[in-house]
């Protein structure tokens, strides 16, 4: 269907996304030999990109044994914390890898959250975002441009997006954000949503098990409950783990056709790319790679 397409035009010469990602925690945090085998069949079935969460000192290096595990396919944060780093060491880290790896990486960058934000005072992000995108373009080895992403929701970051990196990875949004901000970044830049799946077709056990995942952290934080209000959600859909309109927008359930349809949505709303993060059936995340699920998708979405 979608699988294999080409992505929309992009600016500058970045590697291509594909139009199929996967952003898995086990890639970024689980066990390293697993994490390596993992990463090697997901490039053998396809999927243009794979997106590791960036939170931790240690980033870089699991990116570096994610790109090494590989031979073609794109590898991402999604994203880097830019408290965690300075934009020097960074730009750095990015020279060696692109260096080393052939233009395969991809720098996501995110303002987090302020809960999360334990070492530095917590300013005003978008400003925080912009110093640090400065810094970036002022380093010994710049980062280019069209090699940086940044995780935008509102619509002041989503211009900075459109004005300052290749494009935008949000996570946990509806397709009708994925057209509010392709409404703002115009045709260029991309826009690489993230989807929340659960592979469970029962609805009381989905909805369930999806309030459980966005119950804990996430309605807590006033960054995604600013955004999904303007998403067209009121503040009885952000009580009690989330009403079932949120979650059904927010969370692809059921089984490899219902997810194939909510990455159709986010396509026709603008997105150029849909990375998928497979949950386990009850709501969290796993200890190991959900294997089986991604070999599904993948076959089912070809």
């Amino acid at each position: 269907m979608w699988f294999n397409a080409p992505p929309m035009a992009q600016r500058g010469s970045g590697p291509p996304l594909g139009r199929l990602g996967v952003w898995s925690r086990q890639l970024r945090y689980g066990d390293l030999g697993e994490a390596r085998e993992s990463a090697a069949e997901l490039e053998e079935l396809g999927y243009g990109t794979l997106w590791l969460p960036g939170m931790g000192e240690d980033a870089f290096d699991r990116v570096e044994a994610v790109l090494d595990a590989t031979r073609t396919v794109t590898v991402a944060t999604g994203i880097v914390s830019i408290w965690q780093y300075e934009p020097e060491a960074a730009a750095a880290r990015f020279a060696a890898l692109d260096d080393r790896f052939g233009g395969r990486f991809v720098l996501g960058l995110g303002v987090s959250h302020a809960p999360l934000v334990t070492d530095a005072v917590y300013e005003r992000p978008l400003r925080r975002m912009a110093r640090f995108l400065d810094g970036l373009d002022a380093a010994a080895a710049p980062v280019p441009v069209e090699r940086r992403m940044i995780a935008a929701l509102g619509p002041r970051m989503l211009e900075l997006t459109r004005d300052r990196s290749a494009g935008t990875h949000p996570y946990l949004v509806a397709p009708a954000h994925t057209r509010y901000a392709r409404g703002i970044l115009g045709a260029g830049p991309l826009l690489a949503p993230e989807l929340t799946v659960i592979l469970e077709p029962d609805a009381g056990a989905a909805r369930a098990a999806a309030r459980r995942f966005l119950g804990e952290p996430y309605l807590r934080f006033p960054n995604y409950r600013d955004s999904w209000l303007r998403q067209g959600f009121d503040e009885a859909d952000l009580e009690d783990g989330g009403s079932d309109r949120l979650v059904d927008e927010v969370i692809a359930w059921g089984g490899p056709e219902a997810v194939a349809a909510r990455v159709g949505e986010h396509l026709e709303a603008g997105a150029d790319h849909v990375c998928l993060q497979v949950l386990e059936r009850d709501g969290t995340r796993g200890e190991h790679a959900p294997r089986a699920a991604w070999r599904e998708l993948a076959a089912a979405l070809s």
